[in-house]
């Protein structure tokens, strides 16, 4: 039981920060960001390369991950999702840019890293054992203690900074928010930098425990709307909850169905539909209309 707990913080942690980027950008620009899982990956491997080929601290490449995806993201909304969804009155337009925009960094990063499976040395040796009950190598539990430092931050960020209120603000209602003043162009490219900067970092975090590889975006962002639709479009906190349901799920389904191998993944898809059959919304989402 102790290890099922253990291994439920940990994805969850994981999760809940992928999550959070992605839900950010829905909730300020209504856009569901197929290129979520891409920019993960691309954090994984601008760590790869810092820690990995280069030899710097694993500090420095986290930030540089986290700084090269916020410009990454800057550039996506500034150029192509703000021209299209000004000129577009359709919403499907923006899912089809982002759509493209995944398999544009798909190929990108198949042409600089290559499709190989990529991993850095261990930021931390040794393993945590407590009397056989719970096991846990020291790089998970400090990866897990690092990405719920980075979660409070988030969140502490949102609440007090004038930055994050500006967010919420334009969050909860654009219009609202631009006659009081936001500059709603210049927060929006804010938000989405923000919210694939998390998904630089949380890639920069877990190159040191699964590696990185090209396939890993798709599934990615499957795990993220999956996070996002339990806890509710656009709902920080229910991305967070999303975030930890899954990990919970998932633990507790490898460590009992094991040895049946993706039937896991199945059944957790299979309650997923009927959760939604039930509540549509989320757990924490408002109903649409």
């Amino acid at each position: 039981m102790e290890q099922v707990i253990a291994n439920s913080l940990y994805l969850g942690s994981q999760y809940a920060m992928i999550a959070l980027g992605l839900t950010l950008i829905f909730a300020l620009m209504n856009v569901l960001n197929f290129a979520h899982g891409q920019m993960y990956v691309l954090g994984g491997f601008v760590t790869y390369t810092v820690y990995g080929q280069l030899g710097l601290p694993f500090v420095v490449a986290l930030l540089a991950s986290a700084v090269s995806l916020a410009v990454v993201g800057a550039l996506v909304e500034y150029f192509l999702f703000r021209p299209v969804m000004k000129r577009s009155v359709r919403e499907e337009s923006s899912m089809l840019l982002a759509a493209g925009i995944a398999f544009l960094l798909d190929a990108i990063i198949l042409l600089v890293f290559g499709e190989k499976q990529r991993g850095v040395p261990k930021i931390v040796n040794g393993v945590f054992n407590w009397d056989f009950r719970l096991i846990m190598p020291y790089d998970r539990i400090l990866i897990c203690i690092l990405a719920i430092v980075f979660i409070g931050g988030f969140i502490a960020f949102m609440q007090y900074s004038k930055t994050g209120r500006a967010l919420r603000a334009l969050a909860q209602d654009r219009v609202a928010a631009q006659l009081m003043g936001v500059n709603v162009d210049r927060y929006s490219m804010v938000g989405f930098a923000l919210g694939a900067m998390l998904a630089g970092i949380v890639g920069g975090l877990l190159v040191t425990i699964t590696g990185v590889n090209l396939g890993m975006g798709g599934p990615t962002s499957i795990k993220a709307f999956m996070m996002v639709m339990i806890g509710g479009a656009g709902v920080i906190s229910g991305a967070i909850a999303g975030g930890f349901i899954l990990g919970a799920l998932e633990a507790v389904g490898l460590a009992v169905l094991s040895q049946y191998g993706d039937i896991t993944y199945l059944l957790i898809f299979v309650s997923l539909m009927i959760f939604l059959a039930v509540r549509p919304q989320g757990l924490m989402g408002k109903p649409w209309g």
